[in-house]
Parts: C-alpha cells; structure tokens; sequence
C-alpha cells in the first residue's frame, strides 16, 4: 500500500484511506465494472457533487474501465482500492481540468436529461478555453479558475468483464442496435406488471440509446429517419407511463414533437389530448380529440368515453368554485347591526 501511495503522490495524488475495505485488490482489467460513490469538494470543504443527494436521490457511479471516460483520474485511483473501502483522494489541477465537463453530465443524467446537454460538439479542452457557460454557476467558476479538486470515493462492487450486461454509453453502435429491442420487451412486460416507473426508465434508456445513434446522422437521411421510426414507438410508450404518472406537460411536448415530423398518428394525438384534458386545456384536448376521430372513427367510443369523463371534470371542478365562492361570500343574517358609522349600512359578511 505504501509503495502505491508513494506512486500517486508522484502523479500528483494524495490518497487518504477513511475507511479500509476487505479482500484482496483486484486486478481491474479493462472491462471491469466499477460501482462507487462519490462526493466532489474544493479543497476549502466546498462541495461540488455528491452521488447520495444528487437529483434528490441516492445513486452511486457506474463506470466501465477501460472505456477512456473523460475524467481519466477516477479510473487511476479506484484501481487502488479494495472492496468497500472509503478515501480521499487530493488530485492535482492537471487531472480535474475536465471536471466541470464530466460535472454538468453527472447533473444533466440526475435530471434526466441528455448527458451532452448544453455542450458544444468539440474536444474537452476545446471547450474548456470556450468561455461557453456550462448552465451552473459553480461549474462556471471552476472551468475559469481551474484547481485542485478532493474526491471521495466509496467502492461499493467490483464486476468482472462479462458477468453484467453493458451499460448504454459503453456499447458499440452494433451493440446498441442489438439491445434495443430487448430493453423494449422488457419496458413492455414492467408495464404489464404495473410497475409503470420502471418500464419508463427502461423505454427512457432505449431512447437515450437511438437518439445517441441518431446524432451520427444528418437529419433526413435515410438512417436518421429508420432510427426516427424506431424511436417513435418507444416515445409513445413513454408517454403512456408519464401520462400515468402524472407527468402532463412532458407528454404535451413529445407528442407534439412526434407530430410535428408525422401529422397523422393517431397515438400521439390520443395520448396528447388526454395530457392537455388533465391540466384543463378543454379547447386544445377537444381539437386533439376530433382529430383521432377523423384519423381512425373506430376509436370513436374510446373518444366519447375520455370527453364525457373531461366534463364530469369540469363540472365537479365548476361545482367546487362556487361552493367556495358562495361560502366566501354568504350573508349572515343573524349578525347585530351596533355601529352607528357608514360601515354598519353595509351587510356583514364571513369569510372562511
């Protein structure tokens, strides 16, 4: 141990074991899966990131050795730890220039969206003497004033290469292509389960998987546009687990998007008049309704159905505003009439 810490000390590392782990080191071939937390600091105790809080949940890292991921430093140390060891690590300039970067993608992938959101398509170090603000505005001040960075990292698992199914971003095109429609069957049968989150998340990632295909495309070609076909359906089902959770305005836009590029499918009207009936857009939802009909008049009952519960909506949701006006508003005849002012000439009135 002391002869890798005289090691890391010399590529401009400092390593302090908070906890030890147990077993013996692994070799940590390329293709290993590593499975950590992490907690990002300044070396004032600032902290930058933190893997159990962000996105309001606690998720550790997933990181595939080998696979040149773009903060080359995190591979070098976890190849010193064991097994549910705890340390930190105080890493040169040299090693976080790139953090902000990996930062905004680790925020970006917490949030849900594209890990490359709000990056410009060049190198990292390109980008970093871009002055192109990153959407946070720690990370901002970190890409401008680079500096040394503690990480503290706890290795929960260590997997050998071939006994775990590749994460998304670390597959080939050809093995992308491939799993899609296995991470479809599985959405499908989560959806049959109930189990509606999971089966968004699975749809979610093998959209995130053709949609990462696709930016290798020029819009229109006759790739962009399969992978556009192959993406369509698992966006519909997507919508139908968000419209079940809840999520109405996000189904608003990827409908309207779907439609935007194919102006006559019928699902994407029907599932977008349902989000716009939940969040009481009556003329919108009634527009997308009649377009369904006229699309395929055989949904027509499954129409009549979704209008005669929106109104039952609206009726109740009318009901309710003037019970509450009429009680915000009632006149209390029994009140004694005593003052003698202006004021006594006007009725008294209770608010609740």
């Amino acid at each position: 141990m002391e002869e890798l810490a005289t090691k890391l000390l010399a590529e401009g590392i400092q390593k302090k074991v908070i906890s030890p782990g147990k077993g013996d080191l692994s070799t940590f071939p390329d293709g290993t899966k590593v499975i950590f937390h992490y907690r990002s600091s300044l070396c004032d105790g600032t902290v930058l990131d933190d893997s159990r809080t962000m996105g309001g949940r606690s998720k550790p890292m997933e990181l595939i050795l080998g696979k040149k991921f773009k903060l080359a430093v995190w591979e070098r140390v976890i190849a010193t730890m064991r097994e549910g060891e705890v340390a930190d690590f105080t890493c040169d300039v040299k090693h976080t220039a790139l953090y902000p970067l990996v930062s905004q993608s680790l925020r970006n992938i917490s949030a849900g969206k594209d890990p490359l959101e709000g990056q410009r398509h060049c190198c990292g170090i390109a980008q970093i003497h871009s002055h192109h603000s990153l959407g946070h505005c720690d990370l901002d001040k970190l890409q401008a004033n680079p500096q040394p960075l503690v990480f503290t990292l706890e290795l929960m698992e260590v997997l050998t290469p071939g006994s775990f199914r590749l994460d998304i971003w670390a597959m080939t095109d050809d093995e992308k292509l491939e799993v899609v429609p296995q991470i479809h069957v599985e959405g499908n049968a989560l959806y049959k389960k109930g189990d509606v989150k999971e089966a968004a998340e699975k749809y979610h990632n093998a959209i995130a998987c053709l949609k990462n295909l696709q930016m290798k495309e020029r819009p229109g070609d006759e790739g962009w546009i399969k992978l556009d076909l192959m993406i369509t359906p698992l966006m519909l089902n997507y919508c139908q687990c968000q419209l079940i959770l809840g999520q109405y305005y996000e189904v608003l836009d990827h409908c309207s998007s779907i439609l935007s590029k194919y102006e006559d499918n019928v699902k994407a009207y029907f599932k977008r008049a349902k989000a716009h009936a939940a969040v009481w857009n009556e003329t919108e939802a009634r527009a997308d309704f009649a377009k369904v009909v006229e699309l395929d008049p055989l949904l027509g009952p499954s129409v009549a159905k979704e209008l005669r519960a929106m109104e039952e909506r609206i009726r109740s949701k009318e009901k309710e505003e003037k019970g509450r006006y009429k009680s915000l508003f009632s006149y209390d005849s029994n009140a004694p009439a005593t003052a003698t002012t202006v004021s006594s000439r006007v009725p008294s009135r209770s608010f609740s």
